[in-house]
């Protein structure tokens, strides 16, 4: 059998992170796969697509980990953790799941391994201080700032709880005046 039959046996001829059974291709989980059976997993085109472009990023499509997360199979723990840990930036139900998630020392390590590439190409969302801002931080208002189409100014001092962050690491989300609304991470700074 080859490395395809023996993916597609194991997986039941599903996609090992959404389930989907269209489309699907062998994906070696690197940073150094040796093309091993324990290496790899099966994917879909969606699932490959997203993973090789991340602009193209569909955010409810990856809410599939929920499920993939919980694999006995370690190559799929270290692809959902990797996916999860990237989506936890902006995404609180992803960082929800990577808290819940347990792996083992060495996937954990094989998972990190891959990461490194990944977070070094990803900017840091900072406030006016240069402090790194996290998901679910608090920041306060710096300056008056006019929110567009909402009708009201956020005035300097008010608190912003329980931030999210967005794909551009110069915006933050947040509720101001019960508004959910995008605002300039320059113009906030960390709470403690």
């Amino acid at each position: 059998m080859n490395i395809q039959q023996t993916l597609e046996q194991r997986s039941s001829n599903q996609c090992e992170l959404c389930g989907s059974d269209s489309g699907l291709s062998v994906f070696e989980v690197g940073p150094q796969s040796d093309g091993s059976v324990e290496q790899a997993v099966l994917l879909c085109e969606t699932c490959r697509s997203q993973l090789e472009n991340p602009q193209s990023l569909d955010l409810n499509h990856w809410r599939c980990l929920n499920d993939s997360m919980w694999s006995q199979v370690p190559a799929v723990q270290v692809m959902a953790y990797r996916q999860l840990k990237h989506l936890s930036a902006t995404e609180n139900w992803a960082q929800d799941l990577l808290e819940m998630l347990y792996l083992e020392d060495e996937v954990k390590s094989w998972a990190d391994a891959g990461l490194s590439e990944q977070d070094e190409e990803t900017a840091a969302t900072l406030d006016c201080n240069g402090t790194l801002l996290q998901a679910g931080d608090s920041v306060t208002i710096t300056k008056d700032l006019v929110v567009k189409g909402a009708g009201f100014t956020a005035k300097r001092g008010t608190a912003v709880r329980n931030i999210s962050l967005c794909a551009n690491p110069e915006h933050i989300e947040g509720r101001v005046n019960g508004t959910r609304v995008v605002l300039l991470s320059c113009y906030m700074k960390k709470s403690n």
